[in-house]
């Protein structure tokens, strides 16, 4: 089974880490896109450490962020937003998740 991969706030760590990844949970930190609401019934997931990246550099919330692995889910369960990207319509359980690293700002 792939492997997918979240991007998140540091700040929401203890959360993710206790609850999984759940949107219903979202407070502690922005969207890494800036939106203080779920832009979507779901969690964002990309396929690979490379196209998290481009979420890491967003950073809209700014501060560290994390990247999650997320093991568990086929290609077919995902969904595609309005702006293109893949989001997963159902919570991930903390024990499909593992933190691969954490990133501070990057100046652009």
């Amino acid at each position: 089974m792939p492997l997918h991969f979240h991007v998140s706030s540091a700040r929401n760590r203890a959360s993710i880490a206790t609850h999984g990844l759940d949107w219903r949970r979202m407070g502690a930190a922005c969207g890494i896109a800036g939106s203080p609401v779920p832009e979507q019934e779901g969690c964002f997931l990309v396929p690979d450490e490379f196209s998290a990246d481009f979420f890491v550099r967003m950073n809209a919330p700014g501060g560290p962020v994390d990247v999650w692995e997320v093991s568990g889910v086929q290609e077919a369960e995902l969904l595609e937003s309005p702006e293109g990207f893949a989001y997963l319509p159902a919570v991930v359980p903390p024990e499909r998740l593992r933190l691969v690293r954490t990133e501070e700002p990057r100046p652009w």
